[in-house]
């Protein structure tokens, strides 16, 4: 490993694998670098890679500004320079005078301040407009995300481009505190309170899982539940924390309505006494099917099955996606239950004001509808 810093060619391989996808640790050993000197560039940039700067088309070039030293030399006016390079009179002009005059013009030291010069940050969005700016904080406290917040303007201010903004502006506001526009508090209300953006391409190992007895199988599955045509099928599963706490989560396949349950322990029992006693307390048109994991925390599926008249549905081993609302859910809940931490604190009361909180954002997918409206929607309708 060095200490001798980061080169520019180092900086670049860098930023293309972590675009990649690669890990810091990965990183760190295919450059030689220590990881703390790793994971200071990407926080400097918030994680986003940095824009390549290049000249402008317009702008002289050095072999135009050796033309002009040439000229100057020679004698010749600014108009038989602009005419021998196909330029503006004024453009000339305004180059030698900002650069010492004809006697101290210099091609080389033209061009490196003229480089310099032109390395003007572009004002962000969100420090122009401070009602926007607001607004996005406002909603950032409340756990938006920033997708949800940019779709949501769009939808209430169809017609005010000026109140428009994209999540990744937002995402770049947060993370690049070099911009001063939004408070570093903020970032605590992103769901993975992460220190700097992760590249889209990283991605987590599907974790193996037990077997279930006499358990259906998802290739069984109505069509109705696969195309989220009818409402009242739900994806479940369980939050683990510490000291063998657990939550249990539902999410509506249709809706996207997500209900948290408090369970004593990770026994089919607990477990499956739990789950019946908050779903018996939907109404029928709701309790058609459950789809869970492998994991043995169900063994007893039958005895749910007869407790709230809703079939169960088992994923294949290792196949989390298959249930990838509920996945997509629990993701979102870590930042309310983190890893490590002790759930089994919260009470019933606390996990649905959790889960309201949820419920009451509105959600790309739904067209930026909240859970709680298209889940009443869908009641209505085929109530």
């Amino acid at each position: 490993m060095t200490r001798s810093g980061i080169t520019g060619i180092q900086k670049s391989e860098l930023w293309r694998r972590w675009r990649k996808g690669e890990s810091i640790h990965d990183i760190s050993r295919a450059l030689g670098e220590y990881r703390s000197s790793i994971r200071h560039v990407l926080r400097c940039q918030g994680g986003f890679t940095p824009p390549v700067r290049r000249r402008s088309p317009s702008a002289l070039t050095l072999a135009e500004r050796e033309e002009i030293s040439r000229g100057l030399s020679a004698g010749h006016s600014m108009r038989q320079i602009a005419s021998a390079l196909h330029r503006s009179p004024s453009t000339i002009s305004r180059e030698i005078a900002r650069n010492e005059g004809r006697r101290r013009y210099r091609a080389t030291h033209a061009d490196k301040a003229a480089w310099l010069r032109s390395h003007r940050p572009k004002v962000c969005l969100l420090a122009q407009n401070g009602k926007l700016r607001r607004m996005v904080a406002n909603k950032l406290a409340l756990d938006w995300s920033p997708e949800q917040i940019s779709g949501w303007l769009r939808r209430i201010y169809p017609d005010d481009g000026a109140l428009h903004v994209s999540h990744e502006t937002i995402y770049k506001s947060i993370f690049v505190q070099a911009r001063g526009v939004l408070k570093k508090e903020l970032q605590k209300h992103l769901r993975t309170q992460r220190a700097f953006r992760q590249s889209r391409h990283r991605s987590n190992r599907g974790q193996q899982r037990g077997q279930i007895v006499d358990g259906i199988s998802i290739s069984e599955r109505p069509a109705e539940v696969e195309d989220r045509a009818v409402p009242g099928h739900w994806e479940g599963d369980l939050i683990a924390g510490f000291v063998n706490s657990y939550i249990a989560t539902l999410v509506e396949r249709q809706s996207r309505f997500t209900m948290l349950i408090k369970v004593k322990g990770k026994d089919t029992h607990s477990v499956v006494t739990a789950l019946s006693k908050q779903v018996r307390k939907l109404p029928d048109q709701l309790r058609k099917s459950l789809t869970w994991d492998r994991g043995m925390e169900l063994a007893n599926h039958k005895d749910f099955t007869l407790a709230t008249d809703t079939q169960v549905y088992f994923c294949d081993p290792r196949s989390p996606w298959q249930r990838g609302t509920n996945e997509n859910t629990n993701r979102l809940l870590r930042q309310y239950f983190p890893k490590g931490a002790d759930i089994s604190v919260y009470s019933q009361q606390e996990l649905d004001k959790v889960a309201r909180r949820l419920n009451q954002r509105p959600r790309k997918t739904l067209g930026y509808d909240t859970p709680a409206d298209k889940l009443q929607a869908c009641v209505a309708l085929t109530g």
